[in-house]
C-alpha cells in the first residue's frame, strides 16, 4: 500500500523540518513549499492527500491555498497554522473550507491527531468503506430543500468548522448534526448530543466539565463531563441560546482552548472534539438583547446551517408519512395502515407548525384511532380552524378538518372523554382500571373504554402492562 502523502507549506525552514520529521515518524510521505506559487505547483503535480499550510507566506496567505483547493480539487483536505491567539484568522480559514487548524507553537500531540483524523476523508482505499449514515437516522426526503441540506452536510462532514444549526422546532436539526457526524471522519467515536435547557443551571458545570470526588456536596467519586465523553467525536449543544451567561464564558474558553478543568479539579484536560450546536430562537436576537454573548456567537457560528420546515418541503409529506406508519405500526405489531385520499389531502394542507414532529404524533394517534387499517380525516384529528396551506397561493387559510364525527359519538366513554385533557399516567390508569374490571379480557374493555380492540392492544404495549395478568376470558 502506498504511503499517503502531506504537502507542508510554510516559509521557515526550521517549521518545514519539525513537521517533517513528525509526520515522517508516523509512517507519512512528505513533500514541502516555502511559498503559495510553489505550493500551487506542488499540488497539481503530485495531488496529495492532505495539505498543512501556514497563514503567512510571502507571496500570499494560507487562505489563498484553501479557495484554491475548495475550487480544483475540493477532495484534498487542507489544514491551516495560524499565529497563537489569533482565533479570528483560524475561524475565517474554516470559514473558507479549511479541515481544521492548529496554534503556533504547534502541539505535536495535537498535530498528529489532526492529521490522523483529516487522512481519513482523503482518497479511501477500495478496501476502505466509505463513512456511512446508520439505519434509522437518514434524512428523509427528495424535494429541493432536502436535496440542498444533503449536499450541505456532506460538505460539512469534510471540515472540523463548528455549525450551528438553525430551524423550528421539531424540523429535525439534531438529525441534522447526527448526520453531519456519522459521514465524519469523526463517526467511529461518540456523538454526545446535550440539552442545554435541559439542565439545572447549578449542575451546568460538572455535566459539561465533570467534576472531581469531593469537590462539592454528593460527589462521591470522580465523573466524566459532557466534553469528556465526546473526546474524538462530536458534541451536539441542543437549545444553546438557553445557556446561562457564566456558563457561556466557562463554554467559550473550553472551546477556544480545546481544554476542560473538572469541578474540584487542578488540571487541564485536553479534549479533541468537534462543537456542533442548535436552537429554535433567532440567536442574533438573543445577542442583541444582551442575553447570548457576542464572542461566543462568532466562535458557535463559523458555519449557519438553515433546517428548512416542513411546510417548505411539501413533495416529502407523504413519503415521511408512510415511513411513519411503518415505523408506528411495526413497533406496537399492528397491521399495515394506509392513509385515505383524503387523509393524504388534509394533511397536504395543513402548515405543520410542529414540523416533522407534529407529523410523527399526528400520525401515531390516527393508528390508536382508526376503526380499520385505512386512516380517515377525522383520525387525523387535526386542530379545529387550524392555518392549512392554499394549493394555488400558497398562503395560509382556516380549515376546519378534523372535527370528529366519532369523537362527538363517543364523548361519553372513558377513553374519549379525557385524552386530550389528561397525561400519559392518567391514560394507562384507566387502561389498567378497565382490564382489571373485565379481569383482562381485552375485547370487553375495549368496549367499555369506548375504543377499538386494536386500540386497546397498542396501549397494553404502550404502557407495559403485564400480558401475562391476561386471562382466557379474551375472546
Amino acid at each position: 500500500m502506498n504511503q499517503q502523502l502531506v504537502l507542508i507549506i510554510d516559509d521557515e525552514p526550521d517549521i518545514r523540518e519539525l513537521l517533517e520529521i513528525t509526520l515522517l515518524r508516523m509512517g507519512l510521505d512528505t513533500i514541502t513549499a516555502a511559498n503559495v506559487k510553489e505550493a500551487l505547483l506542488s499540488i497539481q503535480k503530485y495531488k496529495p492527500d492532505l495539505c498543512l499550510t501556514d497563514m503567512r507566506l510571502p507571496d500570499g496567505n494560507g487562505i489563498d491555498i484553501v479557495y484554491y483547493l475548495q475550487r480544483e480539487f475540493p477532495e484534498i483536505p487542507v489544514a491551516v497554522i495560524t499565529a497563537h491567539g489569533n482565533m479570528e484568522t483560524a475561524v475565517e480559514a474554516l470559514k473558507a473550507g479549511a479541515y481544521d487548524f492548529v496554534s503556533k507553537p504547534v502541539d505535536l500531540q495535537k498535530l498528529r491527531d489532526l492529521v490522523q483524523s483529516s487522512l481519513k476523508l482523503s482518497k479511501p482505499s477500495k478496501t476502505e468503506k466509505k463513512p456511512d449514515v446508520k439505519k434509522g437516522s437518514e434524512i428523509i426526503g427528495k424535494s429541493p430543500a432536502i436535496k440542498k441540506l444533503k449536499n450541505t452536510i456532506s460538505k460539512l462532514a469534510r471540515s472540523q468548522a463548528p455549525v450551528y444549526i438553525q430551524g423550528e422546532s421539531g424540523s429535525g436539526k439534531e438529525l441534522v448534526a447526527k448526520q453531519i457526524h456519522q459521514l465524519s471522519s469523526r463517526n467511529d467515536a461518540k456523538f454526545v448530543p446535550v440539552n442545554c435547557g435541559a439542565i439545572p443551571e447549578n449542575l451546568m458545570e460538572s455535566e459539561f466539565f465533570g467534576h472531581k470526588k469531593g469537590s462539592f456536596t454528593g460527589a462521591n467519586t470522580d465523573k466524566i463531563g459532557l466534553f469528556e465523553a465526546a473526546h474524538q467525536g462530536t458534541l451536539f449543544l441542543d437549545e444553546v441560546a438557553d445557556l446561562p451567561l457564566d456558563m457561556q464564558v466557562k463554554l467559550l474558553r473550553a472551546i477556544q482552548e480545546k481544554a476542560i478543568k473538572p469541578v474540584g479539579g487542578l488540571e487541564e484536560t485536553a479534549v479533541d472534539i468537534r462543537i456542533l450546536s442548535a436552537t429554535h430562537k433567532n440567536l442574533e436576537h438573543e445577542v442583541a438583547s444582551g442575553r447570548f454573548r457576542q464572542d461566543l456567537y462568532y466562535r458557535l457560528n463559523v458555519i449557519k446551517l438553515e433546517v428548512p420546515p416542513l411546510r417548505d418541503r411539501q413533495d416529502d409529506l407523504l413519503l415521511l408519512a408512510e415511513f411513519f406508519l411503518t415505523r408506528i405500526t411495526q413497533r406496537w405489531s399492528l397491521e399495515n395502515m394506509k392513509l385515505s385520499a383524503d387523509a393524504k389531502s388534509a394533511l397536504q394542507h395543513y402548515t405543520f407548525p410542529g414540523n416533522v414532529r407534529e407529523l410523527e404524533n399526528i400520525l401515531e394517534r390516527a393508528v390508536t384511532l382508526c376503526d380499520d387499517e385505512v386512516i380517515q380525516p377525522d383520525d387525523l384529528q387535526l386542530p379545529q380552524n387550524s392555518p392549512v396551506l392554499n394549493n394555488q397561493t400558497g398562503n395560509t387559510i382556516n380549515n376546519t378538518v378534523g372535527v370528529s364525527t366519532q369523537q362527538e359519538q363517543t364523548s361519553q366513554n372513558i377513553y374519549s372523554s379525557n385524552t386530550t385533557t389528561t397525561g400519559d399516567s392518567s391514560e394507562r390508569s384507566r387502561v389498567l382500571q378497565a382490564l382489571e374490571q373485565t379481569r383482562w379480557n381485552r375485547t370487553k374493555a375495549a368496549e367499555l373504554l369506548g375504543m377499538t380492540f386494536r386500540q386497546l392492544r397498542y396501549r397494553i404495549q404502550k404502557y407495559s402492562l403485564d400480558p401475562k395478568q391476561e386471562t382466557a376470558l379474551e375472546n
